[in-house]
């Protein structure tokens, strides 16, 4: 894809994301002496991104939501092509569509909230919020699952195992806080509140940031996206492989437990014969 490698989107959008945080941090903390905002003793991401910082929370927010929902996108178009370990059920594919669908709203719900700022627009403000955060978990829970789905049939890929549980983790953690965070504003726990929505911010840096797992596996198909022959992508393998001290693909993906996975991904026409059982002699 013009030169980039895949994995490098969910890095860059991550980074753009934390870059975004910690400007307003500190610019809130540091330049500007930690002053109160708003009437309330509390300081939300959205009360800092209210006033001069607002340009920069639209700005990056823009910029993180939709890289990240081209990563979800991504993922469904390399996995489609074989460049990922392939679906292997309709409901693979639904499951993946509507971690898409999913994601798209929580992006649209973040570049909402960061255009009707806290302050002028309070109720919508909230209502977008609580879509951004619904869309991601939401999301996160359908690829999850998905992952879930994948893992079954490719138990020998251990990115898809790493992948399955630190997504199942953000779920948890981001879900749990989430609920806290409703909780302490219906309470009118500000700092606390506030607080949370911090770490909720931080950690789905960490989320981004675990996609770039997903896309190891397409880092060695690279090569062979462009329009080239089933030969002509075999012969290549073949020669990488050699080049790896190996005498063949199949040998090559015995070693490291992908037996077949040339053949289910669609690339190339390697198959593995399975060898001839070795029957003992009864000559004693």
């Amino acid at each position: 894809m013009l030169g980039i490698s895949y994995w490098m989107i969910p890095v860059f959008s991550g980074i753009v994301w934390l870059a975004m945080l910690l400007a307003m941090l500190l610019t809130w903390t540091v330049a500007d002496g930690a002053p109160i905002i708003t009437p309330m003793d509390k300081e939300y991401i959205s009360d800092i991104g209210a006033h001069e910082l607002q340009p920069l929370f639209i700005a990056m927010g823009t910029v993180t939501v939709v890289t990240f929902n081209i990563v979800f996108i991504s993922e469904r178009w390399l996995r489609h092509n074989g460049r990922l370990h392939g679906n292997t059920s309709i409901f693979q594919k639904v499951l993946s569509s509507l971690a898409i669908i999913c994601s798209l709203a929580g992006g649209i719900g973040l570049i909402c909230l960061t255009c009707l700022n806290d302050v002028k627009h309070h109720t919508a403000h909230d209502i977008c919020l609580a879509i951004f955060i619904g869309g991601y978990i939401l999301s996160a829970i359908f690829i999850c699952w998905e992952y879930q789905r994948l893992g079954i049939h490719y138990r020998q890929h251990r990115v898809l195992r790493i992948s399955f549980w630190v997504k199942l983790t953000f779920i948890i953690v981001e879900l749990g806080m989430a609920i806290g965070f409703g909780i302490c504003n219906r309470k009118s726990w500000w700092n606390t509140a506030a607080i949370l929505e911090w770490v909720i911010a931080f950690i789905y840096t960490f989320y981004v940031w675990s996609f770039a797992i997903d896309f190891i596996p397409a880092i060695r198909t690279k090569n062979y996206e462009s329009g080239d022959t089933e030969v002509e992508v075999a012969m290549a393998m073949e020669e990488e492989s050699r080049q790896r001290g190996f005498s063949s693909v199949e040998e090559e993906q015995r070693r490291y437990g992908n037996v077949g996975s040339a053949a289910s991904s669609g690339v190339g026409n390697a198959k593995y014969q399975p060898e001839e059982p070795v029957v003992p002699s009864r000559n004693f």
